[in-house]
């Protein structure tokens, strides 16, 4: 988990003088960020890890092939969606949320650093980036576009494990998290910890079997419900078998995200100049 990389990509472990003689190019800048949530028993809470591994490994491909990428400090607290009820996690609403990333984005402007890539790792990010990026264009016709890993993820895991066994092993506690962890953060796993796969809890608030995070089912159409994870999760885990899960798994994923990564910060830095 250590940050220090040769070469240094992490902005935080540049001295002041590396910093403005690094960013006098306005290189591509990746912003990563995650959440602090429960991701089943065997899980650390920490997702926010993950996606800033991710965006580092991403930003020495990138750089190593030609294309000069830094990493920001991550993110580690997400928008708040659905995961109040765990003990020890940290959220903040939709509304800070958006207020920070503009924040965050704004210091980065005021100094040139213009080419800035969110590398997001949680679903209640999706609206509060969607928001930011959309004031860039509108107000200053400046693009910030975004990643979110783990949507790449559920659409790479059938061409990589086949698509009976991504349906098996997909969802919330198991892959692609749980996999990616495994390989990249094995010491962080609680393999003795891993669940049996469960199927969804069926009972709402409206008597209607849940068939996601806020949605449930009446006469086949989707209803959107209020509701909190535990009311349809087991400890986290949705209806991916965790079991399933494995590093060689993961070691692809990363592999293939960070391929994605680099080559589109290739591709964003042919589109927009420095």
């Amino acid at each position: 988990m250590a940050a220090l990389t040769s070469p240094k990509v992490h902005m935080g472990t540049l001295t002041g003088g590396e910093g403005r003689e690094a960013f006098s190019k306005n290189p591509i800048i990746l912003l990563p960020m995650g959440s602090h949530e429960d991701q089943g028993p065997h899980a650390p809470m920490g997702d926010y890890l993950l996606a800033e591994k991710v965006a580092e490994l991403a930003a020495l491909r990138a750089t190593a092939a030609g294309t000069p990428t830094f990493v920001a400090p991550v993110l580690p607290f997400g928008g708040a969606d659905w995961f109040g009820p765990m003990v020890g996690g940290i959220a903040i609403s939709q509304a800070t949320l958006i207020s920070v990333i503009t924040d965050m984005v704004a210091s980065l402007h005021r100094n040139g650093l213009t080419r800035v890539i969110v590398i997001n790792g949680h679903g209640g990010n999706v609206g509060p980036i969607a928001e930011v990026a959309r004031a860039l264009w509108t107000e200053k016709k400046i693009v910030m576009p975004s990643l979110y890993l783990w949507r790449i993820s559920y659409g790479l895991l059938p061409g990589l494990i086949g698509a009976e066994k991504a349906k098996a092993v997909s969802g919330h506690g198991a892959d692609p998290l749980t996999s990616i962890g495994l390989h990249l953060f094995p010491e962080l796993l609680r393999t003795d910890m891993i669940p049996e796969a469960q199927p969804l809890k069926n009972d709402s608030v409206l008597g209607l079997p849940y068939t996601g995070l806020g949605a449930a089912s009446f006469q086949g159409a989707e209803i959107g419900l209020p509701m909190e994870y535990d009311d349809t999760y087991h400890q986290g885990v949705a209806k991916g078998d965790p079991k399933l899960c494995s590093a060689e798994t993961g070691a692809v994923l990363v592999d293939k995200l960070t391929q994605i990564v680099a080559d589109f910060s290739a591709h964003f830095a042919s589109k927009v100049p420095a």
